[in-house]
């Protein structure tokens, strides 16, 4: 009896909720757009191109970096996540293409803080070269 009599305090209680929340008369007003007058309208904001030397424009290494997920961990001159091109670039030389590529297709952590960087498995060795050879042509 005492069971029966809780089940049907918990479902009575239930029912009260929910009609409670479903019985609301109030509606959120559709906002109606106000009309834009010759007055109010404003040229567009240019928007600055990106800074990427003349020398790398049509760069088949950036356009493979642009199509992987690369920039969503590194910008070319700032710190995102994982360090910018630009300090990549500072640190090593063409003599570390092979050593760098190999990293990029592998992943690893430890050169630059405790973050690891994501591998990508199915990258070839040939492109990521390209990608290393970009982001060293930014010295």
């Amino acid at each position: 009896m005492k069971i029966r009599c809780i089940h049907t305090i918990i479902i009575l209680s239930s029912s009260v909720i929910l009609w409670s929340c479903s019985n609301k008369n109030e509606t959120t007003p559709i906002p109606i757009p106000v009309p834009v007058t010759e007055q109010s309208t404003q040229a567009p904001a240019e928007i600055p191109a990106p800074v990427v030397s003349a020398n790398t424009s049509g760069n088949e290494g950036l356009q493979l970096i642009e199509g992987a997920d690369c920039l969503a961990c590194h910008k070319i001159d700032a710190k995102l996540i994982g360090p910018s091109y630009q300090e990549v670039a500072k640190k090593y030389t063409d003599a570390d293409i092979d050593q760098l590529a190999q990293k990029i297709i592998e992943g690893g952590k430890g050169n630059w803080g405790d973050i690891p960087m994501t591998p990508h498995e199915g990258l070839s060795k040939d492109h990521a070269k390209q990608m290393v050879k970009y982001i060293l042509s930014l010295k």
